[in-house]
């Protein structure tokens, strides 16, 4: 990077903050569904008794004890989280989402480019894209959304404790939508060449430098392989499809794309048994599946779509599962403990599609709403009208657009591009920050925000650049970029460390702190 730099020289983003406004009431033997959502910050608010009905005014989130027994916390995201939180919130019930972070905020649509059977967009929607839709529609109605992993479910006692990293929360119900794990091959060299040529998101790492214009493989024979093979085309000389079996699982649609792609190759009866290079991925050594024969093919890459494994294990030593992982369901969304609930791709292993998911996610709500009724557990928060009261203004820090010379602002602690880089390099006696991220990338939806609330945490004493690697492929390649989200740090011209991935708000601000 420092090379590029000089030689160029040369040459010349918790949610869910609606204002709630009126009364909670407590659910008592009928169903509530109304037009209008609540939202309160606490269940310990100024109560009052009125013709024998619980009432409380609700105060703002500031106020929010742990004490406070939720009516039901959603644990993930996705089509199944985001619709369950839609519909409760619709209930009046005020759903606490914990959308997962490390964990995969969006599910696995945040790793989709085009999501073309989903009902209501005849023009397709990339994955992210419909994840953001569904996500600013549960905090529409209500639900109070953070971006944190649960780390840890307390199901010995009532009301259930869910605890994160930053908060614990007690609640009457539960609705389970972790989703599902992109498989690995786990064949002996897999791990020595992950993220240096091997990935499990085209969409994440297709645009990296590493690829272009270079050969890459797909393993997978079903829908997401076809669909990320295609889509690597954007950015690979030559797309191999390597499929286990004799023919493509595939949809028809999508099988049909993937064979008529003229930079698509096909091999069938085929499996990864090793992965070789130097630093990076440079070869695969491939098995002929009926005849046992081996041989060589040259890559640069190497990505997976040979389907997933359920995310369970926070919950599984206290929910029935079958024989595979799967949580098992019985009408169609409860488990085999009362109040808690399941949706999504943890208890589906046949059918795996958004619109099940997020059905799944509609019948989980209605089934919490039914069972806090008939328990006489639940209190309903009504919600003031937009009108009366309008969604709270929050002051928010965002990165500019693409540096020039004309705009450029040494004073200012975010910057955008190339040229910005550049400039900070060789004057800021600052920390540089520097966050490598694509269009596409669902992780890089999910980190920006997160890593934009840490740098205003530090305002005046750091420099943050985003860099596009679509747009600035070179500044990429020469520092060394094989995957997005990835952030650099600078100090003195010296690169301190490089964070692939998303990481804990945690390990940010310690590495800040420690080189400021």
């Amino acid at each position: 990077l420092h090379s590029y730099i000089m030689n160029r020289n040369m040459a010349g983003s918790g949610s869910g903050r609606r204002m709630w406004q009126g009364t909670q009431t407590r659910l008592a033997g009928h169903s509530t569904m109304h037009s209008a959502a609540a939202r309160c910050a606490t269940h310990t608010a100024r109560s009052d008794v009125v013709a024998g009905v619980v009432t409380a005014h609700a105060p703002s989130p500031a106020h929010r004890h742990t004490a406070d027994v939720e009516n039901v916390v959603v644990v993930g995201s996705g089509p199944a989280g985001y619709t369950a939180a839609i519909y409760a919130g619709r209930a009046n019930l005020k759903p606490v989402v914990f959308e997962g972070f490390l964990n995969g905020q969006g599910g696995q649509l945040m790793g989709t480019t085009e999501v073309e059977n989903f009902p209501g967009f005849p023009e397709g929607v990339t994955g992210p894209d419909l994840m953001d839709r569904m996500r600013k529609q549960a905090e529409r109605w209500g639900a109070e959304i953070y971006t944190e992993d649960v780390e840890s479910i307390d199901f010995s006692s009532r009301p259930f404790t869910v605890r994160t990293s930053e908060r614990e929360v007690k609640a009457h119900s539960l609705i389970l939508a972790t989703g599902a794990t992109a498989r690995r091959l786990g064949f002996p060299t897999e791990q020595a060449f992950w993220s240096k040529g091997i990935s499990a998101c085209a969409i994440c790492d297709g645009a990296s430098p590493l690829f272009k214009d270079r050969p890459v493989a797909v393993v997978g024979g079903g829908d997401s392989a076809a669909e990320e093979a295609v889509y690597l085309t954007k950015y690979a000389s030559r797309v191999h499809l390597l499929v286990r079996g004799e023919r493509l699982r595939a949809s028809k649609a999508m099988a049909d794309r993937a064979v008529s792609n003229p930079r698509i190759t096909v091999h069938y009866n085929t499996t990864v048994l090793a992965a070789a290079g130097e630093a990076v991925l440079a070869a695969l050594e491939l098995q002929d599946t009926k005849t046992g024969t081996t041989r060589q093919l040259d890559v640069a890459g190497l990505f997976y779509g040979i389907g997933h494994q359920p995310n369970t294990k926070l919950f599984s030593e206290h929910v029935e599962l079958d024989a595979l992982g799967y949580v098992r369901v019985q009408h169609g969304v409860e488990t085999s403990l009362a109040g808690v609930f399941a949706a999504g791709d943890l208890h589906d292993s046949e059918w795996r599609q958004a619109i099940t998911a997020a059905g799944a996610g509609c019948m989980a709500a209605l089934s919490v709403e039914r069972y806090l009724t008939m328990n006489n557990l639940g209190v309903e928060f009504k919600q003031s009208s937009p009108e009366e009261s309008p969604a709270e203004e929050l002051p928010t820090s965002h990165t500019p657009s693409e540096d020039t010379e004309e705009l450029f602002d040494m004073m200012q602690d975010k910057h955008r591009g190339q040229f910005a880089l550049r400039k900070l390099y060789h004057e800021s006696d600052r920390l540089i920050a520097v966050l490598y991220s694509a269009p596409s990338c669902g992780p890089c939806r999910t980190l920006k925000p997160i890593f934009n609330a840490v740098v205003d945490e530090y305002r005046g004493r750091i420099h943050y650049v985003e860099v596009d690697i679509e747009q600035d492929p070179e500044v990429a390649e020469a520092a060394g970029v094989t995957g997005t989200p990835t952030v650099q740090f600078f100090k003195g011209k010296d690169m301190i460390t490089l964070l692939p991935g998303v990481r804990q708000k945690r390990e940010y601000r310690e590495l800040l702190t420690a080189h400021i």
